[in-house]
């Protein structure tokens, strides 16, 4: 019973750590946009970031279309990137902590834990290549920091339903991003290209839903887990 109790404890205090991280990207990327000096496809001398045209990783150039530095937005893109990745990993590790008692639900978690930990990595990966200077491996990172953490997913759903007694609203919300995120995934691959106006808007658009999406399923699996399960 101690056991489980300071087990619970800790789980509690990793789960904190996910909301905590999550809100701070949240204000981390609006506090960048505020600050993007301006420039997008298209219009290089453009004034201010546009929501819908400019993508998350304009935020992250050293440079911007026009030419004009943009080392605050750069540093809280990259900090606000960081703070993703923490929270990612660290709510899937946490969640796989979750299935004691289940060998199969265990072994779907913990599969999820760590492609998590690898999609992580590549958000990171994203954050240090800006795509005005590396263009290549910042794309390949956004490419499979995606598609990893939909594996991480689906994972995370099955253990969800393999565990008895699990609620089963956490598989439900697993499952819609899921959706989601796979659909995103293919207008990123298969979509009109974004060296354009009109390609750059359906897919700097698509791109704000799945990653506003991506942390706002965190943050409230986590808080659903500290009310429901940890309370």
């Amino acid at each position: 019973m101690m056991r489980r109790t300071i087990q619970a404890r800790r789980l509690e205090v990793a789960f904190r750590i996910v909301v905590v991280c999550g809100a701070l990207f949240l204000a981390l990327t609006v506090l960048a946009m505020l600050l993007y000096p301006g420039g997008r496809v298209g219009d290089p001398n453009s004034q201010g970031y546009a929501f819908f045209s400019n993508f998350f990783s304009d935020l992250g150039q050293t440079r911007t279309y026009g030419g004009h530095a943009n080392l605050p937005s750069l540093i809280l893109f990259c900090t606000a990137l960081g703070a993703a990745a923490v929270a990612i990993a660290i709510f899937f590790v946490s969640f796989a902590a979750l299935f004691e008692r289940s060998t199969a639900a265990r072994m779907a978690a913990n599969a999820a834990a760590v492609v998590a930990i690898a999609a992580a990595v590549c958000f990171i990966g994203v954050a240090v290549t800006p795509w005005n200077l590396y263009l290549q491996a910042h794309n390949d990172f956004v490419q499979w920091a995606f598609r990893l953490y939909l594996l991480a997913i689906i994972a995370a759903a099955a253990a969800s339903l393999r565990a008895p007694g699990f609620p089963r609203r956490f598989a439900a919300i697993f499952g819609a991003f899921a959706l989601l995120l796979a659909a995103y995934i293919g207008v990123l691959t298969f979509g009109p290209a974004a060296g354009t106006p009109s390609g750059a808007l359906i897919q700097a658009t698509a791109q704000k839903i799945i990653v506003y999406a991506s942390i706002i399923t965190v943050l409230i699996q986590a808080l659903s887990v500290q009310k429901t399960l940890l309370a």
